[in-house]
């Protein structure tokens, strides 16, 4: 077994640590960027009721330097405890959503409006 492995560090939470969360769609890269680079972790996913905000990691206060390196270079969003965040892209494209909705209805609204008049 590897030693970077998620299951084998349990102990990280018992030292020097900080908790980052990282988003669901984020996990895979991150822990290959992990991994890659020596890094030891403990994640509790299957203890968390809620991945909403993100899988919680545990991380040695000593690596906070390289996982932040690994967090720029690879556009990964994450976040510590109190400073929870979402992924301003995919807000983004719901914004975009609701604007493009929102100029259907008008749309609609205003073309009811000029036949009504055509019929006046």
């Amino acid at each position: 077994m590897n030693s970077t492995l998620s299951e084998n560090n349990f102990d990280i939470k018992l030292k020097e640590h900080y908790k980052l969360y990282v988003l669901l769609k984020d996990k895979i890269i991150f822990e290959s960027e992990l991994y890659k680079n020596g890094i030891k972790y403990y994640s509790e996913i299957n203890e968390q009721p809620s991945i909403d905000g993100g899988i919680r990691y545990f991380l040695l206060d000593s690596d906070m330097e390289n996982v932040d390196r690994i967090i720029t270079e690879n556009g990964i969003v994450a976040n510590t405890e109190s400073h929870l965040i979402s992924d301003f892209r995919d807000e983004k494209k719901v914004m975009k959503l609701y604007v493009v909705m929102v100029g259907v209805v008008i749309g609609i609204i205003i073309l009811i409006a000029l036949i009504g008049n055509l019929f006046d």
